[in-house]
């Protein structure tokens, strides 16, 4: 259960050094998804903060709000008179959405780092119980054709996967 102490240890245990590679890619993935959709959410969680207050001062949600789009059509507290509460609520929704959008991905990626800690372990573990298994001419595994019985009385020609252990 080395691989249980440091992930890759079990892998070098068992002389699968090859392995450890891919488990630390795995690791590495799956925290640079941690960090991109952290920074996101933080991102939109601000933004979304400071488009639903009212000093006008705050506004970073101009960083996430394309600048093709004036702000006067959607921000009431700088554009009273030029900003609907329907552009308002488009955008509140929209910025919201994305803020979820990233908390989720960022929680997944949270719960893949504890999966794929759970998988090296498993493998280290799967390795090392199979380490002596001898594979001998003894087992055989074949494709052999049968004739099978269809619908109607019909008999028709398929394949079957045989597997013999002789003794």
């Amino acid at each position: 259960m080395m691989a249980v102490s440091f992930p890759g240890l079990g892998q070098i245990y068992n002389r699968k050094i090859w392995k450890i590679p891919v488990v630390y890619a795995g690791f590495g993935t799956l925290i640079y998804f941690i960090k991109f959709n952290g920074n996101n959410y933080n991102t939109y969680l601000k933004a979304y903060q400071d488009f639903t207050d009212k000093i006008p001062q705050t506004n970073s949600y101009l960083k996430v709000i394309s600048p093709d789009v004036p702000q006067s059509i959607y921000d009431p507290v700088v554009y009273p008179k030029t900003a609907t509460q329907d552009n308002y609520a488009f955008y509140q929704q929209g910025i919201l959405r994305l803020v979820d959008y990233y908390k989720r991905y960022r929680d997944l990626s949270y719960i893949g780092i504890a999966g794929w800690y759970l998988i090296s372990i498993l493998d280290a573990n799967v390795d090392a119980s199979l380490f002596n298994y001898d594979v001998s001419p003894n087992l055989d595994l074949t494709l052999v054709p049968v004739q099978m019985a269809l619908p109607g009385g019909y008999v028709g020609a398929g394949l079957s996967v045989d597997l013999k252990i002789n003794f």
